[in-house]
């Protein structure tokens, strides 16, 4: 199981997340933050800290929400698991949801 960044987090980026997540597996996109399911420990320290409150154990998402799960899947499979976002730049693109979602 993973914490998933949802339709909040879409032109907001905060940031609180990723100062918060002691693995630095939160990437960043043009519009929104994805965290990486292969690098995210389940600790939940990003949840708690999010001002939009766009962060939800994958369990909890919401209905309305679930296509953020693989979305953050596909958008960071092109990259591996590079062990941390801090070691790499900003995505070039968003997952195409987010076209969808405004």
């Amino acid at each position: 199981m993973t914490y998933v960044i949802a339709q909040p987090c879409v032109d907001v980026q905060d940031r609180a997340c990723v100062d918060e997540c002691p693995v630095d597996c939160i990437y960043q996109g043009p519009r929104m933050l994805y965290i990486h399911p292969e690098e995210c420990v389940d600790c939940g320290a990003c949840e708690p800290v999010c001002p939009v409150e766009a962060v939800f154990y994958e369990d909890d998402l919401p209905p309305e929400w679930t296509g953020f799960r693989p979305a953050a899947a596909e958008v960071l499979a092109p990259l591996g698991s590079p062990g941390g976002a801090r070691t790499v730049p900003p995505l070039d693109a968003d997952h195409p949801l987010l076209d969808r979602t405004g």
